[in-house]
């Protein structure tokens, strides 16, 4: 089994993503449909951002659930069930349903005063439908882990540490998620947010990520063996979906590919990343405010950008730079306030605003 809590290669992982995540989002802007998804969307549109979007768009969000599944295993080493629940409610319920109804809201009513609609106040999930996936998770998913904390040595947890140390593991994960599309039938597959298809993929990712990291060293030596294979398979499909099957490509084929980018994203990470820094530190830390904070930054770049008379690439840039600065300045201020930190989730006290060292540990607070 993981006995280490020290997996700064994981926890990159996570930045990473949420990075991704961001910079997908203001590209929608760039897309003549973001308006049809509620996105303030540019007059100009960059007609070939799309290709890089739709390479992401089948693995950047089932990456973050697996990453949370991850994060779960880690949490549970020094909580019992109880300790864990109540953590999650703080650090994942909390900021959700704060963001629910003060957070999207602000940005649904920039969206609606650029596009000269009446005004209205619309509590609704939005981006953060995704926290309230994984508490949902947390709750389901609790008395099975900790069934197999307590057991490490029973068979139960064997065989799934031997099984996923194995491709056979890897297999089973490709064949649970081609089952699932084929009987929720979702098109296009990458629509996620709040919808059976996003529920079920995200609860799979979630419970797989739990037992990659639950299987140990096996699981880990195993994907970096194989880690070039891996992106040889996904560069192969996605090409074969860009040019030929475009949006009709078999579920089976979008799954594969998924995975294949994920197992390799964390094969490398496992390969390269598995280091700690000052910046690691302050980027884990920030994600999740800026996560939560970084559409009402999208939505007033983009209102002012959108205006300029400017190369679209400038203003893809622009609009990226006032979101992440908007973000990071709001996150600097928000670390400093003891009483609206868990609206973002950060723990109360701060301690030191400063690593004491240049190790850290993995975040436990993942999403």
């Amino acid at each position: 089994m993981e006995t280490s809590n020290r997996r700064y290669d994981i926890d990159w992982i996570r930045v990473i993503a949420i990075g991704l995540l961001l910079i997908y989002h203001v590209a929608i802007g760039f897309q003549p449909w973001g308006m049809m998804i509620a996105f303030i969307t540019n007059e100009q549109s960059w007609a070939s951002l799309w290709t890089p979007m739709t390479m992401l768009n089948v693995w950047r969000i089932p990456l973050l659930f697996f990453v949370s599944g991850m994060g779960v295993y880690f949490a549970m080493q020094n909580r019992n069930w109880k300790q864990l629940l109540k953590e999650r409610t703080f650090r994942i319920w909390l900021p959700f349903v704060f963001g629910l109804f003060s957070i999207v809201p602000v940005h649904v009513y920039i969206w609606q005063h650029y596009y000269q609609m009446d005004a209205s106040y619309h509590a609704d999930p939005g981006h953060l439908w995704f926290l309230g996936n994984i508490f949902i998770y947390v709750v389901l998913f609790s008395p099975l882990f900790f069934y197999l904390k307590r057991n490490e040595e029973g068979k139960l947890a064997r065989g799934i540490a031997k099984v996923f140390s194995t491709p056979v593991g890897l297999l089973l994960v490709v064949g649970a998620f081609v089952l699932e599309g084929l009987i929720i039938k979702p098109f296009p597959y990458e629509m996620y947010a709040m919808t059976w298809h996003g529920f079920f993929l995200g609860m799979l990712a979630f419970f797989f990520g739990f037992c990659f990291v639950f299987s140990g060293p096996g699981f880990w030596n195993m994907i970096l063996k194989f880690r070039w294979m891996f992106v040889v398979i996904a560069v192969t499909l996605f090409i074969i979906r860009l040019l030929y099957f475009k949006m009709n490509t078999p579920v089976y084929l979008i799954v594969v590919e998924s995975q294949c980018w994920i197992i390799s994203v964390f094969a490398f990470g496992y390969k390269y990343l598995n280091r700690g820094s000052k910046t690691l530190t302050y980027l884990s830390k920030a994600a999740y405010p800026v996560y939560i904070l970084h559409m009402i930054f999208l939505y007033l770049g983009s209102m002012w950008v959108f205006g300029l008379n400017m190369d679209v690439r400038v203003q893809f840039l622009l609009v990226l730079l006032i979101t992440l600065g908007g973000c990071f300045a709001s996150y600097e201020v928000i670390r400093r306030l003891k009483w609206i930190r868990p609206l973002f989730g950060l723990k109360m006290n701060a301690h030191r605003l400063k690593p004491k060292s240049k190790s850290t540990r993995f975040n436990s607070n993942s999403m």
